[in-house]
């Protein structure tokens, strides 16, 4: 397939699930909005209870992980390094999260709620209050949870245990090698249908809202017609933004977006009534702690609404089905990070920024629908959701810059939004493959952009709702399997970890036999990066097939393997029901210490030849030893290891995955 790096069965499966979907608006796009809305009706009827219910599981869960044992556990190596500065990875947690929706329902979700709210008397103080309750709930920690169930397994599992980054390898301590399997191809065809209308339904949002902005703008009619053209310019635009790559494109969007939503908050801020917002914030922030656990499991079991299943079911559907795409994306830029840096970065820093966006804009729009606008605002949001934003700024100072900004930055998380998914879906299926073909990414971004034309043309926003609510049910169920999936793999580390403190063990120090004077040569004269791949070839490598050999002829199958890439090279021997052995040596690098201060600015690279194993315990240079003496640490290591596993500190290192 032109160069395509892709496992077929997920590829081909995930394209045949799409292609049904998008057959019914070709086939018959005369019955297409009424038979999505009775598909949406009937899966919120009769499942709506499992996705409140799994949404409260999430988050209990995420949180029990961070303030529990195995909050300090490492997504990756214990001396892994984060690759992204801090302001970087939050930026992009925020940009790739909710973008689109927060431009879009800032100023509508509060005003709809205000004018029609669940329980209150509309246009009432007591709808104020609930309207900005609910919004908080929707657009909080809940929705984050989500994100980071799914995002936490893929680093967990990917970084850690070095399986595939994909949504299958998060089922393997329960699964074993069947992920590999038609289960496993199951589950990540379901993850790339889900990240495709989970992503279709943020770009139908992001093309209304554009369109209606340009309408202000410049007069530019509103259709579909003209909507599906501007679907077609900004995935152009998009598809530029992919072949860059990670780093160079969705980064920098990230941050550029970021800017412009904080500047474009402030001014809102500022130049409305601050110090009553500010009383807002505070709290609307108490009413949604008041109500937090009531809202989390209230389905209106006893006074049926279909307000329920028009926001709350849909809003958790919709962000069960941008799992996969958001989860797989922050895993991406989250190696190195600990549990609990990352639950709590996840699940609080976009949702305080969210809290104050939605307090900023929700709450200055009902005050101005109160007094200057006389009830305007309110009829006209409740007519047209998408022009919310749009009629808001025109009772506020420069209009025009505001609706010019404000269609800027919902173009650009329309980017953001069609490059992050499509570099998501073609690692899924591409088997975990991060290294895939600028073709295949392509190939997804413009997808995405045909899949929310076609769904547009076919019945509108209810079809797009109607295919995210269908294909988030069995992800729901998926998700589930994967929390229960990280307990027994955090559990099964958490026993490891005990085990190695066991004083019973043999010790995990290299068994080098190096004199101390060759020791000191090493430390005076720091070896080059030549010279370390030059070792690992010639010495390590040999050592290693001669430990693989012993192994396999005493009736324990071993294998080495040389990675020319990267220059490691890796022992492995794989075992039933506990984790592999795995011995490797890889190079590396860190900064030689200085003498003087001024020195540390200029100071020299160290490279070593280190250690890795199969638990992400710390490694060690080795580079100086003689063939002896790396036979010597490996069968050191070797005895640690079945020490380990063994032991009964570590009989649950069984649920652990196998083969890492």
């Amino acid at each position: 397939m032109l160069g395509f790096v892709v496992n077929p069965p997920v590829f081909f499966g995930a394209l045949i699930v799409i292609g049904l979907f998008l057959a019914i608006g070709v086939i018959a796009p005369g019955q297409a909005e009424a038979l999505f809305g009775a598909l949406q009706s009937n899966i919120l009827a009769g499942f709506g209870w499992l996705y409140l219910l799994a949404v409260g599981i999430f988050l209990v869960s995420v949180i029990l992980f961070a303030l529990g044992r195995f909050g300090s556990l490492k997504l990756g190596p214990d001396d892994a390094e984060p690759d992204f500065n801090y302001l970087s990875w939050v930026a992009m947690l925020f940009a790739a999260g909710m973008g689109i929706g927060l431009m879009y329902f800032a100023v509508g979700e509060p005003m709809i709620h205000y004018g029609a709210p669940p329980e209150a008397e509309p246009g009432t103080v007591a709808a104020q209050r609930e309207a900005m309750s609910v919004t908080f709930f929707h657009w909080g920690v809940h929705a984050w949870a989500i994100y980071a169930v799914v995002g936490l397994s893929l680093a967990y599992f990917g970084y850690r245990y070095n399986l595939p980054l994909t949504i299958r390898s998060g089922l393997y301590p329960i699964l074993k090698q069947r992920i590999h399997g038609p289960i496993g191809h199951a589950v990540d065809i379901f993850a790339i249908c889900g990240t495709m209308f989970g992503i279709a339904t943020s770009l139908g949002f992001g093309v209304l809202q554009i369109n209606a902005g340009l309408n202000f703008l410049v007069g530019l009619p509103v259709g579909t017609t003209v909507q599906v053209i501007l679907i077609a310019a900004i995935t152009a635009i998009a598809t530029l933004s992919v072949v860059t790559g990670l780093d160079k494109g969705v980064r920098r969007l990230s941050e550029l977006n970021l800017t412009v939503a904080v500047l474009l908050m402030l001014f809102v801020l500022l130049v409305g009534a601050t110090g009553q917002l500010m009383r807002d914030f505070v709290q609307n922030i108490g009413l949604y702690l008041d109500t937090f656990v009531l809202r989390t499991f209230n389905i209106y079991a006893y006074e049926p609404t279909p307000w329920i299943d028009a926001w709350t079911l849909f809003y958790w559907a919709w962000w069960i089905s941008w799992s996969p795409f958001v989860g797989m994306f922050i895993a991406r830029i989250s190696r190195g990070r600990t549990v609990r840096e990352f639950i709590v970065a996840v699940l609080f820093i976009p949702a305080g920024f969210t809290f104050f966006w939605m307090t900023v804009f929700g709450n200055s729009a009902m005050l101005i629908d109160q007094n200057v606008a006389a009830g305007a605002l309110g009829e006209a949001v409740a007519a047209d959701l998408s022009v919310a934003l749009f009629q808001f700024f025109q009772y506020l100072p420069l209009p025009m810059l505001t609706s010019t900004l404000a269609v800027l930055l919902v173009t650009v998380f329309f980017i953001t939004s069609s490059d992050s998914g499509s570099l998501v879906v073609d690692t899924i299926a591409a088997g975990g493959e991060i290294q895939t073909t600028t073709l295949q990414r392509v190939f997804w971004c413009v997808l995405e952009g045909v899949v929310a034309a076609m769904l547009l043309i076919a019945g509108g926003l209810a079809a797009l709702q109607s295919a995210t609510i269908a294909t988030a049910l069995p992800f729901s169920l998926i998700m589930l399997v994967l929390v229960w999936s990280l307990f027994r793999g955090m559990q099964a580390d958490v026993a490891q970890e005990a085990a190695k403190a066991a004083p019973s063990l043999p010790h995990a120090h290299p068994q080098s036999g190096l004199t101390w004077q060759r020791r000191l040569a090493l430390i005076m004269n720091a070896p080059t990066q030549d010279e370390i791949f030059k070792f690992i070839r010639k010495t390590a490598t040999p050592a290693l097939e001669t430990v693989a050999k012993e192994l396999t002829k005493r009736g324990r199958p071993a294998e080495v393997a040389f990675n020319a890439e990267t220059g490691a090279v890796t022992l492995s021997a794989p075992a039933e029901g506990v984790r592999d052995f795995v011995y490797g040596v890889q190079p590396a690098e860190h900064q030689l210490p200085a003498v003087y201060a001024f020195e540390a600015m200029e100071a020299e690279m160290r490279h070593e030849a280190r250690t890795f194993f199969s638990d992400g315990s710390r490694g060690y240079d080795v580079m100086g030893m003689t063939r002896d003496q790396i036979i010597a640490d490996v069968l050191a290591q070797f005895e640690r290891y079945l020490a380990l596993v063994q032991s009964p500190e570590a009989s649950l290192v069984s649920a652990a995955p196998e083969h890492v």
